[in-house]
């Protein structure tokens, strides 16, 4: 990518940036509106079911993103694509960020649901290996600087990492476990009201939408840090 090329992707990037921004707070005032006010209090959990709104979205977000980094990792090893490289460097802190969230919120819902801030059954140790997958990312990127080696190790990790998704994804199933299953099912029946429904999906856009602008922001300075070194060699 030459520098004008670089000029036109920071054009692109402030334009979805500014309108991200005119959008963001309208979204996340109305989902927490109905996550805090119009939704209804759950008959067995009461006023604790709202964490719900924040953890289940998290949860999301941390594994989608996993997903994304780890294919793109395999894909700019095999194919050498430079800007896989600053995705997936500009993805991984946003991606512990909303994995550390989930757990956290997540321990705040077991303590009075289960008796217990925490318990090493599947999904939990599960979701706890998607956070130190994370943390390995960021630090090989903080510590490997050898362009040479710094794609194999990502490519490993990525590997390994994705085995783990199918396991968060189908623990509750496989084995026994504290943690509930899974209350909505894409491809079927979900057992959760549409009161309680909307709202989720409302905070769902509205955290998405600050994954995007704070994405954006990172890949922006990736960038101008890139643009900013191929000047210095001309």
């Amino acid at each position: 990518m030459d520098l004008f090329s670089f000029g036109n992707v920071i054009v692109y990037v402030n334009k979805l940036i500014k309108f991200i921004n005119s959008i963001f707070f309208v979204i996340l005032i109305i989902g927490l509106s109905f996550a805090l006010i119009f939704s209804p209090v759950d008959y067995l959990q009461g006023d604790t079911v709202r964490i719900m709104y924040v953890h289940v979205p998290s949860a999301w977000i941390g594994i989608s993103i996993f997903s994304l980094i780890a294919i793109s990792s395999i894909l700019n090893f095999v194919f050498k694509i430079k800007n896989l490289f600053l995705i997936v460097k500009s993805l991984a802190p946003i991606g512990l960020l909303f994995t550390c969230l989930s757990i956290v919120t997540g321990s705040l819902w077991g303590k009075p649901t289960w008796g217990t801030w925490w318990a090493w059954d599947a999904r939990l140790t599960s979701m706890f290996m998607l956070m130190v997958f994370y943390i390995l990312f960021i630090f090989s990127f903080k510590y490997f600087k050898n362009k040479e080696y710094l794609p194999k190790i990502l490519t490993a990790l990525s590997i390994l990492g994705i085995i783990n998704i199918p396991i968060i994804k189908y623990s509750v199933e496989w084995w026994s476990t504290l943690h509930q299953p899974a209350s909505i099912k894409f491809t079927g029946t979900s057992s959760i009201h549409s009161s309680m429904l909307i709202p989720l999906f409302l905070m769902l856009l509205a955290l998405l939408l600050y994954c995007a602008l704070i994405f954006l922001m990172k890949y922006k300075t990736e960038i101008i840090k890139i643009k900013k070194q191929n000047i210095k060699r001309l």
